[in-house]
């Protein structure tokens, strides 16, 4: 199990009430300072609903937390198979935390395929809660069990609590209307009961819910309130748990606000809205329906009260499309997709560097090539989002580091479009889109002024004194050019392809002029301002972690294991991944070695290489999982000894 409190004082406390309660007939509680659970089963079971479940209840009683989600790409996989397994991991602390944790200290397994599924992550002396009306000799030899695990010895090593689950749910609504394959249907929510009691959760959050999810089926409602009562009762009664267990608030791990649990995905739809407030502009998503980016255009659509406009294109060109034209009209235009899906909008977005329009181009990566893994996670759209269009079109690149930090990033992202007059890159990823944290909700005042002013008339003096518009005429500081608006009288300008003539935007073949428009819209992305990049280094260490993206969790995570184990290490994380800090190229000079984790074949540390020709060591993994602390700490203590 999970370490628990250890000052002598604590455990002496912990005795004596572990005495009292058992001399009162009641059962012991143990203190944790932090658990990992996985609850798995088929994609049918309604494994994701208990992990999101569970975890507002953890996220309302205020501990830290980060959730993985997984589940297969099909929307029903084969019934008791190990493709068809669906899992939600959850780790919860008292104090903060950076990752879903490497391996779970309790399993829920709904059936045999999710028990050898996920089995081989367990730590041992882990719990193993089981399902066994599910342990039949058919839905064993599916998954490949020749004898039964829960009676051949194999899980010997773990703490298995064998629990008719099934059964139980359906003894517990026989007094409903319900049939016996309705009945099962519950069997999650005996399950998330009994977990709830376990761990001390609360459950008036889950029973409103529920109550509010079938709010026109009462019956249902009212059947599924039973089933998760019942399995907090099955927990307070039976001989089988003897134990529950405390996870303490994370008092010290959140400075002083309101905090509610967010996905990256949500996180980065709400910065989307608020930047769209802040500019003062509309918000247009043009988009088409893509895992792992869909819940983006899903909540998004929710939110008309806020100016926003939901467009579901028939395919990925007409989305991107679509924006870009709201952008000529004067909104805050986003395109949402997945890998597959930023190649079909690659035409378009280099006619938006042609433009030069504010566009945001949302990239919630995953496993590729082609339809690769669509729910699985990865980081290797980095080259296609630098140079995955024809000619040159460079675009600026923003990655968040966190679920939360999602709602950062977005509006980053659109300062920059709307700044500079550009199509900006914001590369999420499936394990942020899908995983969870804590998020404190900003004030309005901590939100940036993204307000900006349009072209309202003449801007160019020609030799014979008369006054004109040029579309080309460029801010100094910026390179931006004017956002003229469609229908401002005297502000016709011509739009297109075709490359513009500097300053007029009349079309120009000239060879100069190309020249020169290539280099300045070069320009105009090396120019942008974005923050130094900070490094931790408290140490003087001899070795730089480097990392961007989702790898931040793992990374930070590693690097306080070994700092804890007395090496000295450096980390810093990029957000800006184009343009560079300025100060980037002074940072690496100063480390004998620098080691670059990524979820894909080492594409950044491509790029440092060409651009600083640092020696970067680049560790890597592409199995559509995010990398482990433990995995991490490994490799980055031979870096250090190497």
């Amino acid at each position: 199990m999970t370490s628990q409190v250890s000052s002598p004082a604590e455990q002496a406390d912990e005795t004596v009430v572990g005495e009292q309660r058992k001399a009162a007939g009641t059962k012991d509680v143990r203190r944790l300072d932090r658990v990992i659970i996985r609850f798995a089963g088929d994609s049918g079971d309604g494994m994701q609903l208990t992990g999101d479940r569970f975890t507002s209840e953890t996220a309302s009683f205020g501990n830290d937390l980060s959730t993985l989600p997984n589940f297969p790409a099909e929307i029903r996989a084969p019934a008791g198979t190990l493709p068809g397994v669906s899992s939600f991991q959850l780790h919860f602390a008292d104090h903060d935390i950076l990752t879903p944790g490497d391996a779970p200290n309790v399993l829920v397994a709904m059936n045999p395929a999710a028990l050898k599924a996920n089995i081989g992550d367990l730590p041992r002396g882990a719990e193993v809660i089981v399902n066994t009306d599910e342990f039949t000799k058919r839905a064993m030899q599916k998954v490949g069990y020749e004898t039964s695990p829960l009676e051949d010895g194999s899980l010997d090593g773990y703490q298995v609590h064998p629990v008719p689950l099934t059964t139980l749910t359906v003894e517990a609504l026989k007094e409903f209307d319900l049939t016996r394959k309705e009945a099962e249907r519950s069997k999650n929510m005996f399950a998330l009961g009994l977990l709830s009691w376990m761990y001390h959760r609360p459950t008036e959050g889950t029973e409103r819910f529920l109550r509010a999810k079938f709010a026109k089926k009462p019956d249902i409602a009212a059947a599924n309130l039973a089933a998760f009562r019942a399995g907090w009762n099955f927990g307070e009664t039976t001989e089988d748990f003897a134990v529950s267990y405390e996870v303490a608030p994370a008092a010290t791990a959140f400075p002083p606000g309101i905090y509610r649990n967010i996905s990256g995905n949500l996180a980065l739809s709400y910065g989307l809205v608020a930047a769209s407030r802040q500019a003062d502009l509309p918000l247009y998503l043009g988009s088409y329906p893509i895992t792992p980016a869909s819940d983006i255009l899903h909540e998004l659509s929710k939110h008309k009260n806020f100016g926003v406009r939901t467009f579901q294109a028939e395919d990925e060109i007409a989305g991107i499309g679509a924006a870009l034209g709201a952008a000529f009209g004067g909104s805050l235009a986003v395109t949402t997709t997945s890998g597959p899906g930023v190649a079909l909008k690659s035409e378009t977005i280099g006619l938006a560097v042609s433009l030069e329009l504010p566009l945001l181009i949302v990239d919630i990566q995953r496993g590729g090539p082609s339809t690769g893994l669509p729910t699985k996670t990865e980081q290797a759209d980095l080259l296609q989002a630098m140079y995955g269009r024809n000619g040159e079109a460079p675009v600026p690149v923003v990655a968040p580091r966190t679920p939360a930090d999602c709602f950062d990033a977005a509006l980053e992202a659109a300062r920059i479009a709307l700044t500079y007059r550009t199509p900006v890159f914001l590369l999420s990823d499936g394990y942020l889109a899908n995983g969870s944290e804590p998020w404190r909700v900003p004030d309005l005042e901590e939100l940036p002024d993204l307000r900006v002013q349009f072209a309202q008339g003449p801007n160019h003096t020609l030799d014979d004194g008369t006054e004109v518009f040029w579309p080309y005429k460029r801010d100094p500081q910026t390179l931006a050019r004017p956002w003229a608006i469609p229908g401002t009288p005297g502000l016709e300008h011509r739009i297109g392809g075709i490359e513009k003539e500097d300053g007029t935007g009349n079309i120009s073949y000239a060879p100069a002029n190309h020249d020169f428009m290539v280099r300045t819209r070069q320009a105009k992305v090396d120019g942008i301002e974005v923050p130094d990049l900070d490094v931790d280094d408290p140490n003087g260490a001899r070795t730089l972690v480097l990392g961007w993206g989702s790898t931040y969790g793992p990374i930070t995570a590693a690097v306080r294991r070994l700092r804890r184990a007395g090496e000295s290490i450096a980390q810093a994380h990029l957000r800006h991944v184009n343009p560079f800090p300025k100060n980037l190229g002074t940072v690496l000079e100063r480390y004998d070695k620098v080691v670059i984790p990524e979820m894909n074949l080492g594409q950044l540390a491509t790029l440092i290489r060409a651009k600083y020709l640092v020696d970067a060591h680049s560790y890597t993994q592409v199995n559509g999982m995010p990398f482990k602390a433990e995995q991490l700490a490994t490799a980055l203590k031979e870096a250090i000894d190497g």
